[in-house]
């Protein structure tokens, strides 16, 4: 079982005093019943483990609500009492029968003291799919995403976590450790953080076998198109699935996905997509402000595939050919730098909601102007932009900062982590105007360290 930080926040939540049934949410194939498997072990919990895909008929059970005789039920399967001490029941792939999450709003009233996790997969179309209230204010959720680069060293390197941990632009790292960080970034980019593909790459060191593993995860979601798409519509569905890793980095036009169908049509494909969490939205706002959905379009966004591994794969992007890549093609080649920071950042919530990612587009006919991802960070808006190489333009990045009179930005790229003062003049419709703002430059396997190093810089900016 692979080390999950996720871990820590099943830990918090197992001793709130007022402690809700949990509903772990995210995409097949994340390791969602793998996490709570460690964490029980890790706990000393005795784990209660129910697939409610193998006990279809336990829906009718749960939809009585009587939690004597459901309790009654769960026990003949698992063989052990419920209410045990020490003991943790785990509902897994609720979504096959979807009166169980109702019933969770009376585990929570009338057993307060059992721990209760249920996981699964492709629960919006589970609940719109039925009448029943959900259990508002009863349950939690926690949302979880493929293995970062973080828990990806964990498993094949950990001792370069270390240089994770001291990474800082007062303190360039030693050359030796930056470039090894550097090629493991290269492995993730293929591997990726689907726990099989790490599993296999741990085991094998075969990035063939890990190709196999892809494979087959692909072929596991086309057999899930079925479950939430009519059958006239699954081409369509498969079309627009292979042709999102394609767009990555992109401002999404419906044509260039699909010439054959109608835009409301390729639209409402990536919309189930997205509800089965197979892709993510990356949403414009003018950024003028906090909260940023407040200023966003629902009509201008990009696509982050879920996970870059699986991403790579569907574009045919094979080791060999990656690996003869230099710097610029290799982060350039099919938006795979912004798809690795953009995984990260979506991350950075820590779970515990569904998070929100935006962009800054700026278009017009002579000048436009686009800024990879914007954050709010310590009540302050935090542009991100994702270089090629160790060296590229900051054009739009310029513009921003000018534009929003902002104080910091911050850049993703090859080089060691640096920080700096810029002074630069730009040509404007009102003359010459000079924009100052400070610059942090982190190389990309240092995207998860940067609420941190945001905060160690304090009012240095």
């Amino acid at each position: 079982m692979f080390p999950r930080k996720a871990v820590q926040y099943l830990s918090q939540w197992l001793h709130k005093k007022r402690r809700k049934p949990l509903i772990l949410r995210g995409a097949r194939q994340v390791g969602k019943s793998t996490l709570v498997r460690l964490f029980a072990k890790e706990s000393n919990l005795t784990l209660l483990e129910i697939n409610l895909e193998r006990h279809l008929y336990l829906d009718e059970i749960f939809k009585s609500l009587d939690m004597a005789t459901i309790l009654q039920e769960l026990e003949a399967l698992t063989g052990s009492p419920i209410k045990a001490p020490n003991s943790l029941l785990f509902l897994d792939e609720i979504q096959a029968t979807p009166h169980a999450i109702q019933a969770l709003r009376y585990f929570y009233e009338e057993y307060p003291e059992l721990p209760v996790i249920t996981a699964g997969s492709l629960l919006e179309f589970t609940l719109a799919d039925h009448s029943f209230s959900m259990p508002v204010g009863r349950v939690e959720y926690f949302h979880l995403y493929p293995l970062s680069f973080r828990e990806f060293l964990a498993v094949i390197e950990p001792p370069l976590i270390i240089y994770l941990d001291k990474l800082s632009p007062a303190t360039p790292l030693p050359q030796t450790a930056h470039q090894r960080l550097l090629k493991r970034v290269r492995d993730f980019f293929f591997v990726g953080g689907l726990p099989e593909a790490v599993l296999s790459f741990q085991e094998e060191q075969s990035l063939l076998e890990v190709a196999d593993v892809h494979r087959s995860i692909v072929s596991t979601y086309q057999d899930d198109f079925s479950k939430y798409a009519k059958s006239q519509d699954l081409v369509l569905l498969q079309r627009v699935f292979n042709a999102i890793p394609r767009t990555l980095g992109k401002k999404v036009k419906y044509s260039n996905i699909s010439r054959e169908n109608r835009s409301g049509q390729v639209k409402q494909a990536i919309t189930l997509l997205t509800m089965a969490r197979i892709c993510h939205k990356i949403k414009h706002s003018h950024c003028s402000g906090l909260p940023l959905a407040a200023e966003s379009s629902d009509k201008t966004y990009k696509l982050l595939f879920m996970d870059i591994g699986l991403a790579n794969h569907i574009c045919g992007c094979d080791w060999s050919r990656m690996a003869g890549f230099d710097e610029r093609q290799l982060v350039n080649e099919g938006g795979i730098a912004e798809q690795f920071i953009g995984q990260h950042l979506l991350d950075l919530s820590r779970g515990r909601e569904l998070p929100a990612l935006h962009y800054w587009l700026r278009e017009k006919k002579s000048s436009n102007a686009e800024v990879d991802y914007v954050i709010a960070s310590q009540s302050t808006i935090l542009p991100i932009e994702v270089k090629a190489g160790t060296s590229g333009s900051l054009k739009s990045l310029q513009q921003f900062m000018f534009s929003k009179q902002g104080k910091l930005a911050v850049r993703f790229d090859q080089n060691q982590a640096c920080s700096q003062q810029v002074s630069h003049t730009l040509r404007t419709a009102k003359g010459n105007q000079q924009v100052d703002y400070s610059l942090l430059s982190l190389p990309l396997y240092g995207v998860e360290e940067i609420e941190r190093v945001v905060n160690e810089m304090g009012d240095s900016f």
